[in-house]
């Protein structure tokens, strides 16, 4: 994470860069410095996951009652001494940074395969070196935080600028995190998660400040430094070459430095002593190896400054020219020719001009330097703005012609005057006819624009050239992007229709308006109605497919679908659009393109996002492209299938709710990206993922009837979305039965031992056996509890139990959260340890009433959690156990195989025909 090299950097070399503080202490300055201001401290949230699980074991599946007592001991620590605290977490994994994420999970899943390899010598767990963070501990730790009461939010972009951002505009006392990307930010001072005493409240503060003066850089210099360091954007490798030639060249070269401190040190005095000589006036380009990297290394620096602010090694264009006079005052030295030119004087800016003799009328004219060139350019004055304006010679007429400066080639252009306006418009020659033809300025993109003269309205009309045929095109403009569309002319109607062309075979296609969007879809022509029809163009294919618009839900859907799926249709992504364009767009503006058109639906799905109230479900809807982290699994086991796999089915129904694939109608939804660790899968590519078609009794609900309906039947028909996503319709009134916090977790099982065919009894007594003795355990006794030995199917049944509660926050949340999360929060039903303990109980052959506990005593032990049915608490402390040996049996008939299931195993099936293939 952060810029390579640079935390060991600033420990080894620059130690006086990190200085002991106290929170207390800045919070009472802070307080005294901004009275009424509230001390806050912003939260990179998984830069802190790591110090916040202080559970011993970590290898069963998560300890997570004790991980929920430390975030409250966390939380009330800082709340004590009148600290806010603002908790951020990633949202999403940028396009840019994909590869290094990429990167990370398979180094991850070379340290997973050295923990079970551990595992099956010593029949332990691991000393904490190889700790690896428990399944879904960001997930659940969001829902943790926002229990206690804490305000946490979740990224649309990158987590670390959304920090970087808060902290700076809302004045904050600090950012708490270990990210050394916090030392590039210009923002609020940065605090290291790792070096905090919880009890005292002291913790190191890295200061960028003493950063830059250790480097001789100034603040401004940051980013350029950190992408020519390498980080999550800039890959280490690519500008290795040159950091060598840096330090080849670097005369102070420390011995007692290592070789990286050394590289920082030299890169650093490149940039103060050889790139600052330049900057301002020469580009990045012009002065780095950039080569075809340029974009990437722009954006890299760019992706360091938060809004408002402003990079000086952004090349900034020089501004206009100044009025002229012709009146001759005196004579001046041309810096280039060292030669005496007349000069004029300027009655605006007092200032001189140079003059040159006209040939023929042997009259001075005034002159600018061409900053090119450095050689000098005749003027003449604008009659309406009355600047100075460089001219053209006409080798045809040997008349001069005024000039205008191209910004982007830097090149004159010549101009014409507008009879209308009266005002000069840039011309382009055509090299065939040798004539000049006007030309106008986009005001979007700053491009010129040859413009014709319509016949009928007298007015200019922009042209484009077909490469081709060399003929032009009118121009019309789209209403939206202001962008220029090319017109064909209409055989019958003598009419201009916009044309799109086709990036595979650049053929101009003509286009259609819809009024709803606002957007340019392609049209088909049909000869014989002699009407366009509406195209859709697949992102796979790259081929259109003629649409339809239906009349009742003005939704557009390929010819051939089903015209009465009531969802949100996807909107068809314009593909002339340029995709750095789109990741270049506010999170506001990224709507416009996303997989599902209702703005509505999309404004509530993002808001849950933001708020931290959902999983993935605006991903979904939003890129279609999401992600899962490693788990915990043995890759050389064979006989469990990776969590990817097994809860692959359902996602493929909440896609089909969320994407609008409706009844008949999930094969014309479009495909979502699933970037899932499993093994085998080298992460090349992601896996493209159809939805599933849901079987949903009365047919699948719209979202706005799942989302905005507030009726009193509509939780019910919720409750059948979220068990039509699990296949389970047919099991209601047997899930509905079982009380909480239970009946989520049936739910759960009751898909896993029918979707894989290798769980077997003692593995089902065991899962419920941990959640019935969990109501009834005390944190304390969970942290004494102690294992004979790890078994390593046991550790991946754990894991893939925790992301089976994953997905349920998942599915609750697309089907407008018929149950309460706290139903299937971990810490309410699972826990790792104890798991283990029943599952090694379970394989000896213990009883039902062994598992339970039966012989425990009652006394010291937690009430039952919120939710759990009143008395039933004091009945699973019964010494007898007989409570418990009922319940356990009564779940284990609402799981048993004789439970009729339709469509699990045939998604079993399923599942293990496509396993080889995408493996």
């Amino acid at each position: 994470m952060g810029v390579r090299g640079l935390q060991g950097f600033v420990g080894s070399t620059c130690p006086h860069i990190c200085t002991v503080v106290n929170f207390k202490e800045l919070a009472e300055h802070h307080r005294s410095k901004h009275p009424g201001c509230t001390p806050t401290i912003v939260v990179d949230a998984m830069c802190c996951l790591r110090y916040w699980y202080t559970p011993e074991s970590w290898i069963c599946g998560g300890q997570w009652r004790e991980y929920f007592s430390a975030l409250r001991d966390f939380v009330k620590t800082f709340t004590a001494v009148g600290i806010r605290l603002i908790f951020f977490f990633d949202g999403t994994v940028e396009q840019d940074k994909r590869d290094e994420w990429v990167k990370r999970r398979l180094k991850n899943n070379r340290e997973i395969s050295r923990i079970f390899h551990y595992i099956k010598s010593h029949k332990e767990q691991p000393g904490r070196n190889m700790f690896f963070i428990p399944s879904g501990l960001a997930i659940f730790t969001r829902f943790a935080l926002k229990s206690l009461g804490q305000e946490t939010l979740c990224s649309l972009q990158e987590a670390d600028y959304e920090v970087a951002s808060y902290g700076l505009q809302n004045n904050c006392l600090g950012i708490l995190g270990e990210d050394t990307d916090y030392l590039i930010y210009d923002t609020c001072p940065y605090f290291s998660i790792s070096e905090l005493c919880l009890d005292s409240l002291d913790t190191v503060m890295l200061c960028r400040e003493k950063l830059c003066e250790s480097l001789d850089i100034s603040l401004a210099d940051l980013p350029l430094l950190a992408c020519l360091l390498g980080n999550d954007i800039i890959p280490e490798g690519m500008f290795e070459s040159f950091r060598y030639k840096c330090l080849s060249s670097y005369t102070s070269v420390k011995e007692n430095f290592d070789k990286k401190g050394n590289i920082i040190l030299a890169v650093a005095d490149h940039i103060s002593k050889v790139l600052r000589l330049h900057q301002g006036e020469k580009k990045l380009e012009e002065m780095l190896p950039l080569g075809p990297n340029k974009a990437l290394f722009y954006k890299g620096v760019a992706s360091y400054l938060l809004p408002g602010q402003k990079s000086p090694w952004f090349f900034q264009k020089p501004k206009g020219l100044i009025t002229l006079d012709k009146e001759v005052g005196s004579m001046s030295s041309a810096p280039e020719s060292k030669q005496e030119v007349p000069m004029c004087t300027d009655p605006e800016s007092k200032q001189g001009v140079p003059l040159c003799t006209d040939p023929d009328s042997k009259q001075g004219i005034p002159m600018c330097t061409d900053a090119e060139s450095k050689q000098g350019v005749p003027m003449c004055t604008d009659p309406e703005s009355k600047q100075g304006v460089p001219m053209w010679t006409n080798p045809e007429s040997k008349q001069g012609v005024p000039v205008c400066t191209d910004p982007e080639s830097k090149q004159g252009v010549p101009m014409c005057t507008d009879p209308e306006s009266k005002q000069g418009v840039p011309m382009w020659t055509n090299p065939e006819s040798k004539q000049g033809v006007p030309v106008c300025t986009d005001p979007e993109s700053k491009q010129g624009v040859l413009v014709s003269t319509d016949p009928d309205s007298k007015q200019a009309v922009p042209v484009c050239i077909d490469p081709g045929s060399k003929e032009g095109f009118l121009l019309c403009t789209h209403p939206e992007s202001k962008q220029g569309v090319p017109m064909c002319t209409h055989p019958e109607f003598k009419q201009g229709d916009p044309v799109c062309t086709h990036p595979e075979s650049t053929q101009g296609d003509p286009v259609c308006t819809y009024p709803e969007s606002k957007q340019g879809v392609p049209m088909y022509a049909y000869s014989e109605y002699r009407q366009g029809v509406p195209m859709c163009t697949y992102s796979e294919s790259k081929q259109g497919v003629p649409m339809c618009t239906h009349t009742e839900f003005k939704q557009k859907s390929p010819l051939g679908a089903d015209p009465e799926f009531k969802l949100e249709a996807p909107i068809c992504t314009n593909p002339g659009i340029n995709q750095e364009d789109l990741v270049n767009m506010e999170p506001e503006i990224k709507q416009q393109v996303t997989m599902v058109s209702d703005p509505e639906i999309l404004k509530i799905a993002r808001a849950h996002h933001v708020q931290a109230e959902s999983y993935l479900v605006y991903n979904i809807m939003s890129s279609g492209e999401i992600e899962c982290s490693n788990t915990l699994e043995d890759a050389l086991d064979q006989a469990l299938p990776s969590q990817a796999f097994v809860y692959r089915p359902v996602r493929q129904r909440v896609y089909s709710l969320l994407l609008g694939g409706g009844e008949d109608g999930a094969s014309t939804c479009p495909t979502v990206k699933e970037w899932f660790v499993y093994s085998g899968n080298p992460l090349r590519h992601p896996d493209l993922v159809r939805p599933l078609q849901m079987n949903i009794p009365g047919g699948t609900p719209s979202l706005k009837l799942l989302w905005l309906n507030q009726d009193a039947g509509i939780q019910a028909r919720r409750l059948d979305a979220l068990l039509g996503c699990f296949d389970l319709s047919s099991s209601r009134e047997e899930l509905q039965a079982v009380e909480n916090p239970f009946k989520a977790l049936c739910c759960l099982l009751t898909y896993l031992f029918v979707q894989v065919d290798t769980l077997c009894l003692e593995d089902l007594h065991a899962f419920i056996a941990q959640a019935l003795c969990l109501q009834g355990k005390p944190t304390v006794q969970l942290i004494d509890l102690q294992l004979d030995y790890i078994d390593a199917r046991a550790v991946q049944l754990g894991s893939l139990l925790v992301r089976g509660l994953t997905t349920l926050v998942l599915v609750n949340s697309a089907c407008g959260f018929p149950w309460r999360m706290s139903d299937f929060m971990p810490w309410n039903v699972f826990d790792g340890k104890l798991f283990h303990q029943k599952y090694l109980q379970s394989e000896k052959g213990c009883t039902v009433e062994a598992l339970v506990e039966q012989n425990a005593g009652g006394g010291g032990r937690d009430p039952a959690p919120t939710g759990r049915a009143p008395g039933t608490a004091g009945q699973a402390q019964d010494s007898t156990g007989g409570f418990r040996v009922q319940e356990i049996d009564s779940m284990s008939l609402t799981i048993g195989e004789d439970t009729p299931l339709p469509g699990g195993p045939t998604d079993a099936h399923q599942l293990e025909e496509d396993r080889p293939a995408r493996r």
